[in-house]
């Protein structure tokens, strides 16, 4: 097994690591958006796939809808994503391992029946919201 390779030494990998993975505010922001829509959901579910076990940031079981709120650094957001300066190219080669595992698990999990949404973290709440909200009550 190859171990990942290490991030350098700098004050961005410090502030990397202060990161939450889980409970961030758009997360928190969108769980309330959905809850006050009348929507109940799961939170730190494990999907078992055959390919991997995934655990969307909320997850309606019974639709199969799966939403992943992504970070802008961490994803690589087209609009906002600014790559720290390393001369070793470590971020780069991060941001684009968690690009394609993105891919992967979204068509794992479409392949698997499910239905998937990704939310930026900065986009309006209000509006994702709205869109799941649609997508699990038009064919009820």
């Amino acid at each position: 097994m190859r171990l990942p390779p290490t991030p350098p030494p700098s004050s961005a990998s410090r502030a990397m690591k202060s990161n939450r993975s889980s409970d961030t505010k758009p997360e928190l922001a969108l769980r309330r958006q959905l809850f006050r829509r009348g929507l109940r959901y799961r939170v730190g579910y494990r999907i078992s796939l055959p390919e991997r076990a995934v655990r969307p940031d909320v997850v309606f079981t019974r639709r199969k809808v799966a939403v992943f709120v992504d970070g802008c650094f961490w994803h690589g957001c087209p609009l906002h994503c600014r790559m720290p300066s390393d001369p070793s190219g470590y971020w780069h080669q991060k941001i684009h391992r968690n690009r394609r595992r993105d891919l992967e698990v979204d068509g794992a999990l479409r392949t698997a029946g499910w239905t998937v949404f990704r939310v930026w973290e900065h986009e309006a709440v209000e509006q994702a919201a709205e869109a799941i909200h649609a997508a699990l009550t038009q064919s009820r």
